[in-house]
């Protein structure tokens, strides 16, 4: 159902049980999956594609062009999933050329109250964005990570799997999976033990991550030698595996 007063621009691909609300605008370049919701004025526009059963509240701006004095008004993009949800005020950015050329949300994501995706930021699945946390461009953020209010993450920096970020912390360098950050500039403070424990991350798992983390971040080795430990020392599960090629992988380097 689409409310009368809200306006939708030739062109866009609104699948038949899409509802509109009243004052909302849809671009025409916009293609929107079945199931979905969108919410009174909320402004879906640019090179912008959404999956199925998405929830997007009032007052969104989803797929408006990037906050990148380089965009030139090019053809690029965003890519959003099924089942997640957009709340009021959030705002959520189209890609760049200098950069990937588009924006990617995976499924099961919740952006809440005035959350900022900027764009060329690759986000997962069931991500949580809670109120005023924000992303700077080119930045991928993993599955089940955890954003606190008003934290606020560097360009190209890397959020892990299972992270936990604290409210109010700027983050300035990769966050490895599975751990806590918190502060300014973020350091890591232990494991996410709940967030593992209710992914069914096992007891066994869990013990082999404290002994990893104990090395990358306790015992003082250079980033390099204590991978070179870890992977001496500890079992490569896909957990370590994944934990290991992610630090390895580091470009700005790790918070530790």
């Amino acid at each position: 159902m689409i409310h009368p007063s809200a306006i939708v621009y030739p062109g866009a691909q609104l699948d038949a049980d899409v509802e509109v609300g009243p004052y909302a605008v849809i671009g025409g370049d916009v293609k929107i999956g079945r199931g979905t919701k969108i919410g009174p004025s909320a402004v879906i526009q640019g090179w912008t594609e959404i999956g199925e059963e998405n929830q997007i509240f009032h007052l969104a701006s989803v797929g408006a062009i990037p906050q990148d004095l380089k965009y030139k008004g090019e053809r690029t993009f965003l890519k959003i999933g099924n089942r997640n949800i957009i709340r009021e005020f959030a705002t959520i950015h189209l890609g760049t050329v200098t950069g990937d050329g588009e924006t990617t949300i995976g499924n099961g994501n919740l952006f809440m109250a005035y959350s900022h995706v900027a764009h060329d930021c690759h986000i997962g699945n069931s991500v949580i964005m809670a109120n005023g946390a924000t992303l700077a461009g080119h930045i991928t953020v993993e599955d089940y990570a955890t954003l606190g209010g008003l934290s606020a993450i560097h360009q190209y920096v890397r959020i892990g799997s299972y992270v936990m970020v604290g409210g109010g912390s700027m983050v300035a360098q990769d966050v490895p999976p599975y751990m806590i950050a918190n502060g300014d500039r973020a350091t890591l403070h232990g494991l996410n033990l709940v967030g593992l424990k209710r992914r069914g991350i096992t007891d066994e798992t869990i013990y082999e991550l404290k002994k990893a983390y104990k090395i990358l971040v306790r015992s003082n080795l250079r980033v390099e030698e204590a991978l070179e430990k870890i992977r001496k020392e500890i079992p490569l599960s896909p957990e370590i595996s994944h934990l290991y090629k992610f630090v390895e992988n580091s470009v700005r380097g790790i918070c530790r």
